[in-house]
């Protein structure tokens, strides 16, 4: 049943045995439900006494009203601590501070709800305690869920994954477990055992025994305990008599551990609890601390020490007397009405009435949820979510008789050996490398980091899993005559075991039915049922399996690549074409007669080596063409353009001679394979069949990453039955691992790789999932390839003498025009531009001197035949470079320095020009000088 249920009953079954009472009018009365038996029961009645002696001496505070505190010892009980609430609330009672546990503070909160009376608690930290659900519930000191989140960053700090959980089945233990699971996972760690004591432990000293005795023979190392302070102490002494403080354990204790010390240095706890890493609520140093910790010998009279939540109980009068205190100075009365709810409930002569609402309640949430204060736990005041700001721990090592600090956690910055209050001065970094803990004694007395887990103690060796292979048994084989399990998988497993630090007891288990390679995936997933703790051998690492299972690091590339039958390029008359597809050639002979008519069209005018007849002019235009190739050109180019296209031009050649050279020689020197299989792509546009190795995962490869229908996908078993396909033609090519490839091609030469490797993999040892042996393993293979003996293995396995030569199809084999595209378009654009520049002076040259003339009646006609006609005659003819020259220089030495010299030195030019192109129109056999 429900609590809320239940309160109405227990109601009615209790309210006729308490007493009236009401206070006076200048009485303000709060209650508070503790076990006052308990560490924590009595500490935090003395804080809280203390608390109101000083708020009743302070006349400042509560405006003339005296604080009343009246105490419900609950004893262990939780019927008490019910009946105690609603004594309360015949009392008038304002607040309340407790119960001292989360159960209770569940069943309790429903009443503060409906009688609007707030409950204050600083020992009721179960992370669950919702304020959207409990309104009138608060926690005063910071609740499990940042508990947690530290020991989760302990864990990880000090790289561990798992833990094992060690609670009594409590409300508050239970969840604040779970929210260390949560915390956990956010860290990719988690717990791998709970194990969970009975509520009440005391008198059940066998039951811990058994259940710690369980935790004794698992993996994990990494005991995290969490209980009452009270309980605390009963676990430890189950576990030393069961030899469980000793080297190698890793003990990680909540806040009851320095409660329990705190209040009471007893000797025996701290030899059970050497090397253990504890927690404490962070309460920064202040005077008004230390004057406090100064009094409390008088306050407690010499009978118990002073923990954190008497620090807290303190605390917790102050919250509530200041928020009063505004509630009063509002001008707000205490004052106390019937709830119609609980008149309602049963009948005849119970007296429900005593039971009455606080009518202030609502406003006293409020000023409690505005209240900023700084009191002996320091600031205390509330985020929105209503969890205290700034929640932090102090980290704490057993040593000796002492609790040694290694450092602190806090929400706002992690791990930390300076305190919260000065990092929170700075800007917040929670990265790895500000994340610091000072060094650690461990359990036995060590400094030396443990493990954190072993091998379980049941006496069972490691079960590996290896596939009986029935081809390339290079990688995993049983010996014939000595039995004895070999290959290049097992001495890399085996070298790499003798690396770990501890000795790893293992036997190796045959998977397969000795007929066929077996399903490798299928030999993955027996580790995830549990029927094999590892898994060695060639087993690729893909996607699907690293979901169910953990693996090593890579000792070996394992790519997938085709294999197809090939044929040897033999020689022949026209090997020298081989280099250059044909396109390429036609596109080379073309540019070849460009550049010669280019160079012809630029020169013409000016070389007289690129002019007379017709016939001559086109022998001269092939045979500069053609010679450049061999750079052996004996024509010169005198022209500004055309000295420029024939650098780039040259340039051009340059590129094309070297690559053809180049390819040529390999042609001729190195042994030639064609298949018409040139890699994965031409394999997946073409229907013919492939085949793969039985058990390789190269088969849903193939149909799920690259859509190949499994209709074309033919299983072969061994290297004899890879030739076999590939010589009949059963299959056009084969799609199988490197390793395997390479093997297979040291005995068969006339298959080889087409293409490159299409995926890149690699092969690992499989275990379970968050295996720590995994992490291990791969340190040790990193250590192994680093000092060279994973590549001695390789060698003494692998690397076999090859019966041919090293072999491959390539992509491409020929020089293509995409190669050489960019050279010729630079050429061209050259030759292009320089023949606009070139046609652009001509025409701006026949236009200055020629057009002039046209108005003379010698001229016939001004149609446009005429005119292109005298054009070309104009282009065709030649420029005599030594009159230009001469005539520079007349005009240079002339150069009139006055008026009237100028003047004349015009007209001069003048005529001289009238009489050059007389010249020209007289005889066109003569050479012109064009200025």
């Amino acid at each position: 049943m429900e609590v809320v249920h239940i309160v109405p009953w227990l109601v009615v079954l209790c309210s006729t045995m308490f007493l009236e009472h009401t206070s006076g009018s200048d009485t303000v009365n709060i209650g508070a439900i503790f076990t006052l038996g308990t560490v924590n029961g009595k500490v935090s009645e003395i804080g809280m006494k203390a608390a109101v002696d000083d708020i009743n001496s302070d006349p400042s505070i509560l405006g003339g009203h005296t604080l009343s505190l009246h105490i419900q010892d609950s004893n262990y009980n939780g019927f008490l601590s019910i009946m105690g609430a609603l004594q309360f609330m015949e009392m008038d009672t304002v607040a309340i501070i407790g119960p001292q546990t989360s159960i209770m503070a569940h069943v309790l909160s429903h009443l503060a709800n409906e009688l609007h009376v707030p409950l204050l608690s600083f020992t009721a930290l179960d992370p669950t305690l919702s304020p959207i659900q409990y309104p009138y519930f608060f926690q005063t000191a910071p609740n499990d869920l940042f508990q947690m989140a530290a020991i989760a960053e302990i864990v990880s700090y000090f790289r561990w994954t798992q833990v094992i959980a060690i609670f009594t089945d409590d409300e508050q233990s239970r969840n604040g477990i779970t929210a260390l699971g949560d915390k956990l996972a956010e860290r990719r760690g988690k717990i791998s055992y709970k194990a969970v004591l009975p509520p009440d432990i005391r008198g059940n000293f066998s039951v811990v025994k058994q259940e710690l005795a369980k935790v004794k023979n698992m993996e994990s190392r990494v005991l995290v305990v969490h209980t009452m302070v009270t309980y605390g102490p009963i676990i430890l002494e189950a576990a030393e008599q069961l030899g469980m403080t000793g080297e190698g354990y890793v003990w990680i204790a909540t806040a009851w551990l320095p409660a329990n010390l705190d209040y009471n240095p007893d000797p025996d706890i701290y030899k059970k609890t050497q090397g253990v890493i504890t927690l404490r609520p962070h309460t920064p140093d202040s005077k008004r601390k230390k004057e406090f910790i100064a009094r409390w010998k008088n306050l407690s009279k010499g009978s118990t020490g002073l923990n954190v939540y008497g620090l807290y109980a303190y605390d917790t009068v102050w919250l509530l007397a200041r928020a009063l205190n505004v509630f009063l100075l509002q001008g707000n009365n205490i004052s106390f009405s019937n709830d119609p709810t609980l008149t309602a409930v049963g009948g005849g002569s119970m007296n429900l009435s005593a039971l009455s609402i606080f009518d202030g309640g609502s406003e006293l949430l409020k000023l409690i949820l505005e209240t900023n204060m700084t009191g002996l736990t320091g600031p205390i005041w509330y985020n929105p979510d209503r969890t205290l700001v700034n929640p932090s721990f102090d980290v704490i090592n057993i040593v000796g008789r002492q609790m040694k600090q290694i450092g602190y956690w806090s929400n706002y910055s992690g791990l930390s050996v300076l305190a919260p209050e000065i990092l929170r001065e700075s800007p917040q970094n929670r990265s790895g490398a500000s994340q610091k803990l000072y060094s650690v004694v461990w359990p036995g007395g060590t400094k030396k980091q443990p493990r954190g887990w072993v091998f379980p103690r049941d006496g069972r060796k490691l079960r590996v899993g290896i596939p009986r292979r029935v081809s390339f048994t290079e990688f995993v084989y049983q010996d014939n005559q000595t039995h004895a399990i070999r290959g290049y998988c097992i001495d890399v497993f085996e070298a790499a075991v003798k690396l770990l630090p501890y000795a790893v007891p293992y036997e190796f288990i045959f998977f397969g039915d000795g007929r066929k390679n077996p399903s490798y995936s299928e030999l993955v997933t027996r580790i995830s049922t549990g029927e094999f703790d590892a898994a060695v051998g060639d087993i690729a690492i893909v996607t699907n399996r690293t979901m169910i299972v953990d693996f090593t690091q890579p000792y070996a590339d394992s790519g997938l690549v085709v294999v197809a039958p090939v044929k040897k390029i033999t020689s022949n008359a026209w090997a020298f074409l081989r280099p250059f597809t044909p396109l390429m050639w036609a596109v080379t002979a073309v540019f070849f007669l460009v550049v010669g008519a280019v160079i012809w069209i630029l020169e013409h005018r000016l070389n007289d080596e690129f002019r007379g007849p017709p016939g001559k002019q086109i022998m001269t235009i092939l045979w500069f063409s053609f010679s450049t190739l061999f750079f052996a050109h004996r024509e010169n180019t005198v022209s500004t353009l055309g000295r420029m296209v024939l650098v780039i031009w040259l340039f051009v050649v340059l590129i094309i001679q070297s690559s053809y050279t180049a390819s040529l020689t390999s042609f001729l020197t190195v042994q030639q394979l064609t298949s018409s299989i040139k890699g994965i792509d031409s394999l997946i546009t073409s229907t013919a069949p492939i085949g793969y190795q039985v058990g390789s995962y190269a088969e849903n490869y193939l149909n799920e990453e690259l859509n190949i229908p499994r209709s074309r996908l033919k299983p072969l078993n061994s290297p004899e039955e890879y030739a076999f396909a590939l010589k009949t033609g059963r299959v056009a090519a084969v799609v199988d691992e490197q390793p395997y490839v390479d093997l297979f091609l040291s005995s068969y030469c006339q298959f080889a790789v087409a293409g490159q490797e299409f995926t890149k993999s690699g092969w690992g040892f499989a275990f379970k999932r968050d295996s720590p042996l995994a992490l291990d393993m791969s340190t040790a293979l990193l250590q192994l390839s680093e000092n060279g003996s994973l590549q001695n293995i390789t060698e003494l396995w692998l690397k076999k003498k090859n019966a041919c030569q090293s072999q491959a199809v390539s992509d491409s084999e020929q020089l293509k025009l995409d190669n050489f595209v960019g050279l010729f378009l630079i050429c061209g654009v050259a030759c292009i531009m320089s023949l606009i520049i070139y046609f652009s002076l001509m025409l701006y040259k026949f236009h200055q001197h020629h057009l002039p003339q046209h108005s003379e009646p010698s001229v016939q006609g001004n149609s446009r035949s005429a005119r292109l006609k005298t054009f070309w005659s104009f282009v065709d003819k030649k420029e005599d470079m030594s009159q230009r020259k001469l005539k520079r220089k007349r005009i240079s030495a002339s150069m009139p320095t006055h008026g009237s010299e100028l003047m004349g030195a015009e007209s001069a030019g003048k005529s001289s020009k009238s009489a050059d192109f007389s010249s020209y129109r007289g005889d066109n056999r003569n050479s012109v000088v064009w200025s």
